[in-house]
């Protein structure tokens, strides 16, 4: 079972059970800043994936999550703010139906 989603426009989406949302790397061959493996049910991506963003809750922090992708485990790292901080899980499945969440799409077989 796949736990990425392929993008319209290019590069894949996952579901990052430490943010509570999405991912994103681009994995265009002619525009890649990410090497993966193509596996959509155990993917591999390289070299880490750092996200910052801005705590939604009014008070202004900013949020960090830092964590490298690797066989379908993802690992994060000491430097993220969130509650699965240093901690390894898998890649949950996608929570939302196919195509349902930002255009996104059902990686090729």
């Amino acid at each position: 079972m796949s736990v990425v989603r392929n993008l319209s426009g290019g590069g894949i989406a996952f579901w990052c059970p430490g943010c509570e949302d999405t991912h994103q790397v681009n994995s265009q061959p002619e525009r890649s800043r990410w090497a993966y493996n193509g596996n959509p049910a155990k993917p591999t991506f390289s070299p880490s994936i750092l996200v910052t963003y801005q705590d939604l809750s009014g008070d202004g922090q900013h949020e960090r999550c830092h964590s490298f992708v690797t066989d379908g485990r993802i690992q994060f790292l000491s430097d993220c703010t969130h509650k699965l901080v240093g901690q390894t899980v898998d890649l949950p499945q996608w929570p939302y139906a196919p195509g349902t969440y930002g255009g996104i799409e059902e990686p090729e077989a």
